[in-house]
């Protein structure tokens, strides 16, 4: 049974990554290419191991070797274990995406200092921390928003979920390379 799932595994894996025209890369055709590819690899490395270790695992019985019988269930179990950790992995993954978009709906709400964790996490998610430690984490998002040349978590249109903002043109000031010190920029952008 594990020789077959392990196959059929292999099977799409490369069909996913070598058949660039086909329904998968129509679906994420908006610049997710990469999470096809993505998902080909790990189904392919998955589909290996399984395909390897259900050899083993058939050999060790067929031939009666303990050594490769010990081997197949020791791949078994850290095959189990991996898969058990991608699905961590991407539950956590959409749980922070999630708060990143209601960060970006919630800037400029309340005071700084109930904001500082956003902050960090924003900070985190833009991958340049400022080095001055002691200015605010606001600045700090503003300051990787022009070093970056970004605005938002993929463009200027997250900015329309924010529900702080006095018109519906304005985007934060470092998004534009301003050199004003407010939250919030007129913008020739419209919404």
């Amino acid at each position: 049974f594990f020789q077959a799932w392990g196959l059929i595994l292999l099977t799409f894996s490369l069909w996913l990554f070598f058949d660039r025209n086909n329904l998968f890369s129509a679906l994420f055709s908006s610049g997710r290419n990469q999470l096809v590819a993505y998902i080909s690899c790990m189904l392919l490395g998955i589909g290996s191991v399984i395909t390897f270790t259900s050899a083993m695992g058939f050999l060790g019985r067929v031939k009666e070797i303990k050594c490769l019988l010990v081997t197949y269930m020791s791949f078994q179990i850290l095959v189990f274990v991996t898969q058990m950790a991608m699905l961590v992995l991407i539950f956590v993954h959409d749980q922070w995406n999630n708060r990143i978009d209601e960060v970006i709906s919630e800037y400029r709400n309340g005071s700084l200092a109930e904001q500082e964790p956003m902050w960090n996490i924003l900070n985190a998610a833009q991958h340049n921390a400022e080095k001055n430690p002691t200015k605010y984490h606001h600045q700090k998002y503003c300051i990787n928003q022009k070093n970056m040349e970004c605005c938002g978590r993929y463009n200027v249109t997250q900015w329309e979920r924010n529900k702080t903002k006095e018109n519906s043109t304005q985007i934060p000031c470092s998004c534009i390379k301003s050199s004003l010190k407010k939250w919030f920029c007129d913008s020739t952008y419209s919404m």
